[in-house]
């Protein structure tokens, strides 16, 4: 019999949570959405707090490039075009101030790099002062919203904010989806002598920046940064940035004449089927019934891709980059649900009171606020709506929700991660805690990250605890002298719900 690790104790009155449920939103700071709220640590009335942006040779910057391409698109109501986003001061700007740009929240903004070197790169050791500096959007990161009109605002009052919470692991959507399933980076064994080796990343000796590019301008003011090689993998062939399902929907095509659920492996952004445990491995050893409910999923294999909706995101779905769940498995069919487009089948399930166990809701591009392809006002009310039917669940006296964006999407926020391990945490994030157990207008200052859910679901669930976890939970404590929050302190669990 193999010895497996002790499993975690539940805190007491945890077993009160029957039904959890994670809704995981896209690519917003929490200084961009939540500036000013009331008890938030945000830099709002604080000019300590605005550490002005440094230019690649370290000096401050005399003013913020201008928004390179322009802050919105041609054909766009209230499109601000570079040349009007030129001369900003060096500090945040409103993008939505009636006496600035007046772009409302409705509208589709530029988008920005957040990838996994250039993340740790504008973050600069902790001193948040290089997002301008390592990023393709000249000012576009500095950009902020005032958040009080969101319906998700409103419910951030009624319950719990958390205002250190941060993305699980460096960079963008692909690496964070993977570490909220597994705690892990995926691998591409011997990706150099693979069709991978093209999207091998050049590194320094750090292991935590980009090689700059011989001919990369100069200045932020200058233009956009160039590096030797910025690639999918790290040079130990972890994949870090964007990597395509080895299975479909995927945007890689099979190959001629190969199994069509497949994707052409010889394509070099086509990863090879994943073997780590996740956290729904972890959840089936212990008979605890979970899915993961993708918006648009059954659409978007039935129809193929649509835009500009739903605009399905094909590395939003992490369990399709594992053996355990490819074509044909039970596992696949019993866990890799679809979530209807807008949410209907996702919807159904919750007034119906049929959500398992455990539930993670991942919105179709067009609904997820993800700058570029999708606007704040359209994620902000499907994600609204999704909370007013879950609070009238029939599961929902004994329900934990959790409101969460991936990662920042390249937009600065001034509070620095703490030091963790390799991968992360990143840079803040929104997160909200929903449920009757929660504290009512409560704002969390815990130190937690994505991984802090897989924790609660350890703990709660008496799970083996993932590696990853192990790893993340001892950084976090010997940086801050405290253990990785799991959520609990949004909760009074003393006590029946309120």
């Amino acid at each position: 019999m193999p010895v497996h690790a002790p499993r975690a104790a539940a805190p007491k009155g945890m077993d009160r949570i029957e039904t959890v449920v994670v809704i995981f939103a896209e690519n917003r700071s929490f200084d961009n959405l939540y500036n000013g709220f009331p008890g938030a640590d945000t830099f709002a009335g604080k000019p300590d707090a605005l550490a002005a942006q440094r230019d690649r040779d370290g000096s401050i910057l005399r003013e913020l490039p201008p928004v390179w391409g322009g802050l919105t698109g041609r054909g766009v109501p209230h499109a601000v075009t570079q040349a009007m986003s030129a001369h900003l001061p060096n500090q945040p700007f409103r993008v939505d101030d009636p006496q600035g740009f007046n772009v409302p929240s409705t509208t589709l903004t530029r988008d920005l790099w957040h990838l996994f070197y250039e993340n740790q790169m504008q973050i600069d050791g902790g001193r948040n002062d290089m997002f301008v500096a390592w990023a393709d959007s000249g000012a576009m990161p500095m950009s902020y919203w005032n958040g009080s009109g969101m319906r998700m605002w409103d419910i951030a009052r009624r319950y719990t904010l958390a205002d250190h919470f941060f993305m699980g692991a460096f960079g963008g959507s692909f690496l964070n989806h993977q570490w909220l399933a597994c705690a892990c980076a995926p691998y591409y064994p011997h990706a150099d002598t693979s069709p991978a080796h093209p999207v091998i990343a050049a590194v320094d000796a750090s292991g935590k920046a980009l090689l700059v590019a011989p001919n990369s301008p100069r200045s932020a003011l200058d233009g956009v940064p160039k590096f030797v090689r910025d690639g999918n993998l790290a040079p130990d062939f972890h994949a870090v940035n964007t990597m395509q399902p080895p299975y479909q929907p995927s945007q890689n095509p099979p190959a001629a004449g190969q199994d069509p659920r497949l994707a052409d492996p010889a394509i070099p952004t086509t990863l090879p089927p994943q073997t780590e445990p996740t956290i729904g491995d972890r959840l089936g050893e212990r008979h605890v019934t979970w899915a993961w409910y993708s918006g648009a999923w059954q659409d978007v294999l039935d129809h193929g891709n649509h835009y500009p909706a739903p605009d399905f995101q094909y590395h939003h779905q992490p369990y399709n980059y594992y053996l355990n769940f490819a074509p044909g498995t039970p596992a696949r069919q019993a866990h890799l649900l679809d979530g209807g487009l807008a949410g209907a089948r996702f919807i159904e399930a919750i007034d119906q009171g049929r959500l398992p166990q455990v539930s993670f809701y991942k919105p179709q591009g067009n609904l997820n606020e993800h700058s570029g392809y999708a606007d704040i006002q359209s994620g902000d009310r499907h994600i609204a709506d999704l909370v007013s039917h879950l609070e009238k669940s029939p599961q929902w006296p004994h329900m934990l929700v959790v409101v969460t964006y991936d990662e920042n999407g390249g937009l600065w926020d001034h509070v620095a991660p703490p030091a963790g391990d390799r991968w992360g945490p990143g840079s803040r994030i929104p997160a909200i805690i929903i449920s009757p157990y929660a504290r009512r207008g409560y704002v969390d200052h815990a130190v937690q990250d994505t991984t802090s859910i897989l924790k609660f679901l350890t703990e709660r669930f008496h799970l083996r605890p993932l590696a990853g976890l192990k790893v993340r939970d001892h950084a976090i404590k010997v940086t801050t002298g405290r253990p990785l929050g799991d959520l609990t302190g949004a909760l009074d669990l003393s006590s029946g719900g309120k």
